[in-house]
């Protein structure tokens, strides 16, 4: 290459909110780099970042993203989530085309575009059912600090105020993408994304469909196409960095000094020996037998293998190593077809690229040398399936037959620190079920895990034998077959990361995710000050009594604090045996005096806790129609003081927190429900939940 002016397009970034292109002409095979399509080996683009201001693009996510993020609510961050996912999901065709150019079939490009996609769609919910309608999230219940409650503590978790910059692996540039910028944003963080170059360009085709949109604020993300190894240098404790890809690229990110000592916060996700067990009863012809094969192939094919989550050790009884090579031998030869995923019945695509292809089969080899045996599968090159339906042995085109490999050594070095990261796996066999236990250790920190057995005592032993090396754990059998999202596939539920090797980070797991984004501070002051600060009301906080019942407010009118106190209602026995009898609930300390009487907690008889919820209702109720709509549930239920006949109750019932739907008409209002007796001693404490009209 020359510093000519290139016929081929150049992969832009987006920076401060504008597409951005080095100049052409400046370009050199020094600053430079050539992407081609998996398959064909055809250029696609160039990528470089010759001339980009990297320290602007920072500033820029620190002050406009910050600036524009922070007009909204987490609700409303979470509407635009599910607005973005709606938007996309109507886009996929075009993805699923560029996506073929990664080596992707329909299904891998499925797994990639549709998951990130579902991503978005789990955050959008999560964050308006998980998360207030506010910008501060309360963590823990309340401490109080003083013997007269003028003084209390808790944590809450608000933003932090710099930037999230997500550097992304090759294997995924969509779900890379869409997973760590969902929990950001609706955190409130902007996010900058690079991601990895031979497929950096079908991440750039969906920041250019999320730009269209136009649903997202200003600065909320920018993309760097291309290489951004002084990024860095510009972040400080206000920022994060999420990274995907190799163990010695975040081993050397991580000593930059602005992480060591400067105090950026730092996640990653790297390399990962996961293992696969098959229990001692899952043999030939169980279930658990037939499902243990579909998911090895499943993941040494799906992305060609191209997983940070593919099984790579399969570790099985010793006499059944034969029978799983064979078995999931067949399996490869009845349903994989390799190819150009744009050809008719391939299953299986290339690598992202040549470069890819070469290193697996250099890590193949070095497992070769140490004394794994090719149990199955070339290392040549295979024969394809090319575009045009012709089949022949590949010449070009980043092509690699899958490859199963077994180990006379369990113990030997590269069966547990070497990864070949596409269609390869290990099979080996163990003695029993502490021996299977000890090599999964030895990869020294894994993603994921697979326990495939029906026996209770295996799937127990296993799983406290394994769980402290691993970020999931997936228990496998009959029951679950069917619906199993699988080993390979991260739910945006559940924690995705691993100790040790895999990076030590943590992604997605719902709301933890979005906490990541946050900073943990320990709040202390009168109950007004935090009621004030977290928008909810704390117990001896002010409270407002007025002329109007709290149940004629709207969200409009009703404030936090807003109070109601019921006048007292006396319990007796006679009230208390009708409600025994009308319910059946004839527990001895509401029907027998010299029982309840023995029980050290009763004076003697009671009334049901039930019954005094009921009236408490009663007595806080407002008959008549208005802006309450429906009583949805209680939370956080306790009885402190038993009630005897001849006691009277009285309740007082505050506005606590108040949680408008931005879709709806109407909100939900948390009031704290306090139930006392006559010398105002607590009787019962507990949330009442109802929805109102805005």
């Amino acid at each position: 290459m020359t510093s000519t002016a290139l016929s081929v397009d150049i992969v832009p970034s987006f920076i401060r909110d504008a597409w951005w292109t080095p100049d052409q002409h400046t370009l050199s095979e020094d600053n430079a780099t050539e992407v081609r399509d998996a398959s064909t080996g055809e250029l696609l683009a160039m990528v470089s970042t010759s001339g980009l201001d990297v320290a602007d693009v920072v500033d820029y996510a620190r002050t406009t993203g910050q600036g524009e993020l922070g007009k909204f609510t987490f609700h409303q961050r979470a509407l635009k989530l599910k607005a973005l996912a709606q938007f996309l999901n109507g886009q996929r065709e075009h993805l699923y085309e560029l996506s073929a150019r990664t080596g992707a079939t329909k299904v891998d490009s499925m797994v990639d575009i549709d998951g990130g996609i579902g991503v978005l769609f789990t955050f959008g919910s999560k964050g308006r059912r998980e998360l207030p309608n506010s910008q501060v999230v309360i963590d823990g219940p309340v401490e109080v600090l003083s013997k007269d409650g003028s003084f209390i503590g808790e944590h809450i978790y608000t933003r932090i105020p710099g930037v999230a910059v997500q550097i992304n692996a090759f294997n995924f540039p969509v779900w890379g993408l869409l997973e760590k910028l969902a929990p950001a944003f609706l955190a409130g963080v902007p996010t900058i994304v690079k991601p990895a170059t031979p497929t950096g360009y079908l991440t750039a085709a969906v920041v250019k469909l999320i730009i269209e949109s136009n649903i997202l604020p200003a600065g909320s993300l920018q993309l760097i196409s291309g290489p951004a190894r002084d990024v860095l240098d510009y972040l400080d404790y206000r920022d994060l960095v999420l990274f995907t890809g190799s163990a010695s690229t975040a081993n050397k990110l991580k000593s930059h000094e602005n992480v060591t000592t400067g105090g950026v916060r730092f996640s990653s996700e790297t390399d990962s020996l996961n293992a696969a067990i098959l229990g001692e009863d899952a043999v030939p012809g169980t279930p658990e037998f037939d499902a243990f094969i579909k998911s090895l192939v499943t993941e040494i094919t799906v992305k060609a293998g191209q997983k940070c989550t593919s099984i790579r050790r399969t570790l099985v009884p010793k006499a059944l190593v034969n029978d799983v090579v064979a078995a999931a031998r067949d399996r490869i030869e009845q349903r994989i077809t390799l190819g150009d995923p744009r050809a008719e019945g391939v299953t299986m695509g290339a690598l992202a690229s040549v470069g890819q292809m070469r290193d697996v089969r250099a890590a193949v080899e070095t497992m070769l040398a140490a004394g794994g045996e090719l149990a199955y599968g070339t290392l040549d090159s295979p024969r394809v399936t090319h575009a045009d339906g012709t089949v022949d042995v590949a010449e070009d085109g980043a092509f690699m037959a899958p490859v199963l490999l077994t180990w006379e050594n369990s113990d030997a070095v590269e069966l547990h620190t070497v990864e070949a990261f596409g269609p390869v796996a290990s099979v080996v066999g163990y003695d029993d079920t502490a021996h299977a236990v000890r090599l999964a250790a030895m990869g020294e920190g894994s993603l994921v895990a697979t326990v495939c057995t029906n026996d209770p005592a295996i799937a127990r032993e296993l799983v406290m034998g394994i769980a402290a090396h691993h970020g999931r754990v997936l228990l496998l059998n009959r029951e679950d077959a069917r619906s199993s999202t699988g080993h390979g596939s991260p739910v945006p539920h559940l924690v995705h990361g691993g100790p040790g090797r895999a990076g030590g980070g943590e992604e997605l797991g719902g709301i933890r995710s979005v906490l990541h984004h946050m900073q943990r501070t320990a709040l202390q002051g009168s109950p007004n000050m935090l009621t004030a600060v977290t928008g909810v009301w704390h117990t001896g906080a002010d409270r407002n009594f007025d002329d109007e019942h709290p149940f004629r407010k709207n969200l409009a009118t009703l404030r936090i604090g807003d109070s109601v106190r019921s006048d007292l209602r006396q319990v007796t026995l006679e009230d208390i045996t009708a409600f025994a009898n009308e319910t059946g609930d004839k527990f001895y300390a509401h029907t027998n005096e010299e029982a309840a009487a023995a029980n050290p907690f009763f004076p003697g008889i009671v009334a049901h806790g039930y019954l005094l919820l009921s009236w408490g209702a009663g007595l806080f109720v407002e008959p008549a129609p208005g802006p309450v709509l429906a009583n949805y549930g209680l939370e956080n239920l306790r009885f402190i003081t038993p009630v005897a006949a001849g006691d009277s109750i009285r309740v007082t019932l505050t506005a606590k927190r108040i949680t408008p739907r931005e879709d709806e008409e109407y909100g939900e209002v948390s009031w704290d429900a306090v139930l006392t007796n006559q010398n105002d001693e607590i009787v019962a404490t507990y949330d009442v939940l109802t929805l109102v009209e805005k």
